[in-house]
């Protein structure tokens, strides 16, 4: 399964759904893939810890630069993934240098490679996880069309309310251009405060309006923070906390 991840809005937790959810996967036994393709990194530093800043070598950038070289033998998809620590999950790294190939990536029309390559991975991985930055732009496009399933992140406010209808507009117009295989498996609450009276109320109006809301939140919780410090997926930093048994719930759900 292929999902992407996307919202373009930031920091409503993109990366940490993704890398939380990619982890308990592989924990489960799950071969797991994690693609990066936001040049601010987040997921790559959040899975690598100091070996992201290190440098972790050829990633996404590096695949993305392949594309618009013409080889009788182009590298494997493969050389363009890194183990983590964690067994069973693989990524493929952000950097900052996807935002130097953007326009040219645009302008030859790359739009499909990402797909062609992650379907050449069908036998190396049983889930593959994409994260994509906080803009509509060539790589949020390429992870739409890469992908089987869709989750949107949501942090129960206004904006992100208002902002929820253009994005499901968006996936609409990418599944009726480019990619009909494409759905939007739910809408991820992230964030959630249920003694809140604004998010039980904006919650409960998208379920009314008939909007794939996703059971169970995710609470907000400063673990996260720590997590995000020490580099360690919720199920590895303390797997009896109670979002870690969210994290769990959620990934059983989606595997339903």
């Amino acid at each position: 399964m292929r999902r992407v991840v996307f919202n373009q809005k930031g920091g409503v937790g993109k990366s940490t759904i993704t890398c939380n959810l990619a982890a308990i996967g592989a924990q489960q036994g799950h071969r797991t893939l994690v693609v990066d393709l936001d040049s601010q990194g987040n997921t790559t530093h959040y899975l690598m810890g100091q070996a992201a800043a290190e440098g972790l070598g050829a990633g996404a950038a590096e695949f993305f630069e392949q594309t618009l070289k013409f080889s009788v033998r182009p590298p494997a998809t493969t050389d363009f993934i890194v183990a983590t620590p964690w067994e069973n999950l693989s990524l493929m790294p952000a950097s900052i240098h996807l935002d130097e190939l953007h326009g040219k990536l645009e302008s030859r029309y790359k739009i499909y490679k990402l797909r062609d390559a992650l379907a050449e991975l069908a036998d190396e991985f049983d889930d593959i996880w994409i994260d994509t930055p906080p803009a509509l732009n060539f790589y949020t496009r390429s992870a739409l069309i890469a992908a089987e399933r869709c989750l949107i992140p949501f942090d129960c406010d206004d904006f992100s309310r208002r902002a929820l209808y253009g994005l499901m507009e968006t996936v609409q117009e990418i599944r009726a251009d480019h990619n009909d295989g494409l759905e939007v498996e739910g809408i991820v609450v992230n964030q959630f405060q249920p003694r809140a009276s604004l998010p039980q109320r904006t919650v409960q109006e998208l379920i009314d309006e008939g909007l794939p809301v996703l059971q169970p939140y995710l609470s907000a919780s400063v673990k996260i923070k720590e997590s995000h410090e020490q580099a360690k997926p919720m199920v590895h930093l303390d797997a009896r906390h109670k979002l870690t048994q969210e994290f769990v719930a959620l990934h059983a759900a989606l595997a339903a």
